[in-house]
């Protein structure tokens, strides 16, 4: 059963495997210097890259509750997700009691909260049907011309999914290799850490546009 999920961070994470320059699954970018940035950036200098993308984190996290407020009924998700955890709580505090004559009794709106919560789902999906084309082109063709490959250096690798599914930050034989985008070890990628600002921002976003999906 699919209870609170931000969707927005579905969204992002979705951008960032397109996103992703060495490795990337979907083939899009290939290794070396085709990953997303310039060897001439518009945009110099590693503090002015960090503000001018979180910048862009900032617009169009925007731009993602905008487009979610005007779709999405509000009320009626609150609606829907209060009454499914409402019927969730219940039947595991039923379960757990062993109350078999209260489970049986919650096991018959199975059906309906399942199909609830399947409408739950579309709702908070049908947003990213509109905002997913658009934010991909303008990360392929804005934010490669302004930025470079990497945009600042961390203390420790942010690589906490093993293989080379999804890094954020470059490993020792990246930085080894000449061909590489990767000139240090722990470079953090543009994407990566577009991806982060973005997520550090959401939240706060989805508060201030009345898009959280937070009932509290």
């Amino acid at each position: 059963m699919i209870e609170s999920i931000d969707y927005n961070f579905i969204i992002l994470f979705l951008d960032s495997i397109f996103l992703q320059g060495d490795g990337g699954i979907f083939g899009f970018v290939g290794q070396g210097r085709t990953a997303l940035g310039s060897d001439n950036p518009i945009v110099k200098g590693i503090i002015p890259t960090l503000f001018a993308v979180t910048g862009f984190g900032i617009l169009l996290n925007f731009f993602n509750s905008a487009v979610r407020k005007k779709m999405v009924d509000q009320t009626k998700l609150k609606r829907i997700m209060k009454e499914t955890r409402a019927w969730q709580k219940e039947r595991m505090a039923a379960m757990r009691s062993k109350d078999q004559t209260k489970t049986a009794e919650l096991s018959k709106k199975s059906s309906y909260m399942n199909k609830m919560s399947m409408e739950m789902m579309q709702m908070n999906m049908r947003p990213m049907m509109i905002t997913f084309v658009p934010l991909i082109l303008i990360f392929y063709l804005v934010l490669p011309q302004l930025f470079s490959y990497t945009v600042a250096l961390s203390p420790i690798p942010l690589n906490v999914i093993p293989g080379d599914f999804f890094h954020l930050t470059c490993t020792a034989a990246q930085a080894a290799d000449p061909e590489n985008v990767c000139t240090q070890e722990n470079e953090l990628y543009l994407w990566a850490w577009y991806f982060l600002s973005s997520i550090s921002f959401s939240g706060i976003i989805m508060k201030l546009t009345k898009t959280s999906m937070n009932l509290g």
